[in-house]
């Protein structure tokens, strides 16, 4: 993904953005399989904007149980509010695969030297539209966690996934282990509820790619 068709940069050109990296404000870093990018305690002056590769949020505890708190695919952010108000990380930032990341200083960027920018309201627009579609997807992991059952939870997680596709047919971004983290579940569980669901007739499955054949009562 080229950084110009950002949505984040949207409405800029390529010689503003040209400018915005002879400011010290955008860099790309790339980064393994595995690699942590932020780690619990961390605090940092930059947000990422993953550019190819898939990463994601994830919170630990001292036993070494994970839960996945979000999956962050290619053109969006992560990290952004912890480096607009400059408290440590709360969560780490795993790479799942291989991944480039835009690094954006965003307290650099948004400072009053640069205010006469004629990128900068824009800018503002555009980091505006991304906090607010954050707080979306955010949302919708609560809506899931709210549901009370394993099985309500997995129908609310798909019916999600089934409207941001348009289509009754989709795959999701995590195996087995990551959906049961995301959902806080536990993994046997989760495949035992699966199961009967497709014996119902309610869906089918491979893998990470579903099919949903009609609405149950939850």
């Amino acid at each position: 993904m080229e950084i110009s068709s950002l949505a984040l940069f949207e409405g800029i050109s390529a010689d503003e953005l040209r400018e915005m990296t002879a400011l010290g404000c955008l860099r790309t870093a790339d980064f393994e399989k595995g690699a942590v990018l932020f780690r619990t305690g961390d605090r940092t002056e930059e947000f990422g904007v993953l550019l190819s590769g898939e990463v994601h949020v994830e919170s630990g505890d001292l036993w070494g149980n994970r839960i996945i708190l979000h999956s962050i695919p290619a053109g969006h952010a992560f990290a952004e509010t912890y480096a607009l108000c400059g408290v440590s990380m709360m969560a780490d930032v795993t790479a799942v695969q291989p991944c480039r990341v835009l690094l954006i200083r965003l307290a650099a960027l948004l400072g009053p030297e640069n205010e006469a920018c004629a990128w900068y309201p824009r800018l503002l627009r555009n980091l505006t539209l991304l906090f607010a579609r954050k707080n979306l997807a955010w949302s919708g992991r609560v809506f899931c966690l709210s549901a009370k059952g394993i099985r309500s939870r997995v129908m609310m997680y798909l019916s999600a996934q089934a409207a941001q596709a348009g289509s009754t047919e989709f795959s999701i971004p995590f195996d087995r282990q990551q959906l049961a983290d995301y959902l806080n579940v536990e993994r046997s569980a989760l495949s035992k509820e699966l199961g009967r669901m497709r014996k119902e007739g309610i869906l089918t499955f491979r893998k990470n790619h579903f099919r949903l054949h009609r609405t149950p009562g939850l």
